[in-house]
């Protein structure tokens, strides 16, 4: 698995309440209310998103799957962090990485869910 980001939020998400959100904003999910996936819909494919098993989690192999889990997160009214403690947001229709004073932007989120699942070259 690769590099992991959570959502995270002051009070337990219930899965009745992932479900219905993801439900409004056009997100799919597959699995149970123990275990399943987060999926979104990019010309005709179901990519995954994030992990359901009582926590929300991802490990985004491009600025699309960032930019959904950060919706996810925003939609959630929740953070979404890294492993090293770094946030990432949509702010004024930019997804951005931020880690204490400094910022990086990944660019406008529009542009990068039109783009698609493009995956990271290593």
């Amino acid at each position: 698995m690769g590099y992991e980001l959570r959502v995270e939020r002051p009070a337990p998400l219930a899965f009745a309440e992932l479900a219905a959100v993801l439900g409004r904003a056009g997100f799919e999910f597959r699995g149970s209310q123990e275990a399943g996936e987060v999926l979104a819909r990019h010309e005709g494919a179901v990519h995954a998103v994030a992990v359901w098993n009582g926590a929300l989690t991802g490990a985004p192999g491009s600025d699309w799957q960032v930019a959904q889990l950060a919706r996810v997160s925003a939609l959630l009214g929740a953070e979404l962090v890294g492993e090293d403690g770094e946030s990432y947001a949509i702010r004024d229709g930019l997804v951005e990485q931020l880690n204490g004073s400094a910022s990086y932007e990944f660019g406008k989120l529009d542009e990068i869910l039109a783009a698609g699942p493009a995956v990271w070259s290593r």
